[in-house]
């Protein structure tokens, strides 16, 4: 017997999403899973938001709208539980990213430690004693990260020596390990991810959650783009029973179906909008302190070949930090926390078409890319993007057959879960890691009956891990229906 059915209220269907981003994705497979009836709304013509890939350059070059390469697809306890390294094929390169310097120099993050420690010289030691610990325990510093940081931790033992981490490399003191350039450029371009001031706590939380993950199971491209794991999410939901709707976009709750749950993959900023007066006035106005944070502007390359590195294991590398040293990109998410465009910019980079011959024509290759702005830039970035690469791939301008630039005002339009360009849908600083959107322990329960939201904006925050929705969905299940055993995400379930 359904849950509709079983509970005698006149709903046309159990549970309605709204957005089919991977947390709202994952949300309808985990509630799908349970046995209800699921019904997912979607803006875009696809589903995927950010883990979706389209052709943006030139016919048959396939780029990665936001998210390219995946360090949580075999750490997040979701996509552990839905078995996603069965259902996608993955490209696991041996390094897992690096950090050229000046001089044709570069650090290297390889997927074993050992061989890392060895080529950072001088540094190396301190470098493996302050990673070691947490790549040996890469699993509990996921399970740490992913949930609320109200909770009690599963792991002390993780929960101390990630604490200890995070407080010399996310403070001034984080240079008093090391003598050369090499291991702090590893951990600075890893930080950087954030888009927040340097050092800080949140960043270096991030940047030593990344690392750690570098070093156990590696940072995954998987094969044909990021929308492979977007469609093995809807596979699965289809499979259950759900439907999908794209191309229609909600903008009041009375649009809505008649359902039990109310799950949303969107910022608080939109589900004001949605809601309207329903809102009780005190969680309309924490929802309004809610801070968004600085913007990226995207640049994706079709190319003639590789990229020239000067350096050859760069061209082996699946993710580049470029930026130079630990100062340089210090400096530049600076400037950019402080609203000015850099004129030197930290660039993440990445080459997937070296792994997947899907990504590009027979002889060419993708380059994808992007750099930090200030919220709401217009500024189209992609010549000081092409500057910077060609500081550490001499020709790599020669190569270029087709460009894509999207500025940060771009990303918003394209996605509105990414206010002025903010790709993390909030700023994930400590307070905000703390209480997004607000202090709870259950923050993905709004005040609204059988509403409840499941995005990036809420715990545990940004990135493709589908964790927002699936502890989302999980509270909906025990709280709407009284279902407190987890449903089976496996493959032969």
């Amino acid at each position: 017997m359904s849950a509709t059915r079983a509970s005698g209220r006149s709903t046309e269907v159990d549970a309605v999403i709204v957005g089919a981003g991977p947390n709202g994705l994952a949300a309808a497979v985990t509630l799908a899973r349970a046995g209800l009836s699921v019904r997912v709304f979607e803006r875009a013509d696809r589903v995927g938001g950010g883990s979706s890939s389209r052709e943006l350059t030139l016919p048959g070059f396939v780029h990665d709208v936001c998210s390219a390469v995946h360090p949580l697809a075999f750490e997040s306890r979701f996509f552990r539980e839905f078995e996603l390294a069965r259902r996608v094929e993955f490209f696991t390169p041996d390094v897992s990213f690096a950090h050229p310097l000046d001089g044709g120099a570069a650090a290297i993050a390889y997927r074993d430690l050992e061989r890392t420690r060895e080529g950072l010289g001088s540094d190396g030691a301190a470098y493996a004693a302050l990673m070691g610990p947490l790549a040996a325990r890469s699993g509990h510093v996921a399970d740490l990260t992913g949930n609320s940081l109200l909770r009690v931790p599963t792991s002390p033992v993780t929960a101390l020596a990630f604490a200890a981490a995070t407080l010399e490399q996310g403070t001034p003191a984080w240079n008093a390990r090391f003598r050369g350039d090499a291991a702090p450029a590893l951990l600075t371009g890893a930080a950087a991810h954030t888009s927040l001031p340097l050092p800080s706590l949140a960043s270096a939380g991030a940047g030593l959650a990344l690392t750690a993950y570098a070093h156990a199971r590696g940072w995954p491209i998987p094969r044909g783009g990021s929308q492979a794991i977007a469609d093995a999410m809807l596979d699965d939901i289809r499979a259950h029973g759900g439907t999908v709707e794209t191309g229609v976009e909600i903008t009041s709750l009375a649009q809505l179906p008649r359902a039990r749950v109310t799950l949303l993959d969107l910022t608080p900023r939109a589900l004001v909008a949605l809601a309207g007066p329903r809102l009780p006035e005190r969680y309309r106005r924490a929802l309004a302190n809610f801070r968004y944070g600085n913007a990226s502007a995207k640049v994706d390359f079709a190319l003639s070949e590789p990229v020239p590195w000067t350096h050859p294991e760069l061209r082996r590398a699946g993710t580049l930090h470029l930026g130079g040293s630990r100062a340089e990109i210090t400096a530049s998410e600076n400037e950019v926390a402080n609203g000015r465009l850099s004129g030197l910019p930290y660039v993440l980079a990445s080459q997937p078409s070296i792994f997947d011959d899907t990504r590009a024509p027979e002889g060419m290759h993708t380059l994808w890319t992007y750099t930090h702005v200030p919220a709401g830039s217009t500024a189209d970035r992609a010549e000081a993007v092409i500057r910077q690469i060609e500081r550490f791939a001499p020709g790599f301008r020669d190569t270029i057959v087709g460009m894509s630039s999207w500025t940060a005002a771009d990303l918003q339009r394209h996605n509105p879960n990414y206010p002025g360009g903010d790709i993390a849908a909030g700023t994930p600083d400590l307070f905000q890691l703390v209480r997004r959107p607000v202090l709870s322990t259950d923050p993905w329960r709004t005040p609204l009956p059988g509403v409840y939201l499941a995005s990036a904006s809420v715990t545990p925050g940004p990135g493709v891990h589908g964790l927002g929705g699936w502890l989302a969905a999980r509270s909906a299940l025990r709280h709407e229906f009284g279902i407190e055993a987890w449903p089976d995400l496996s493959l032969g379930a």
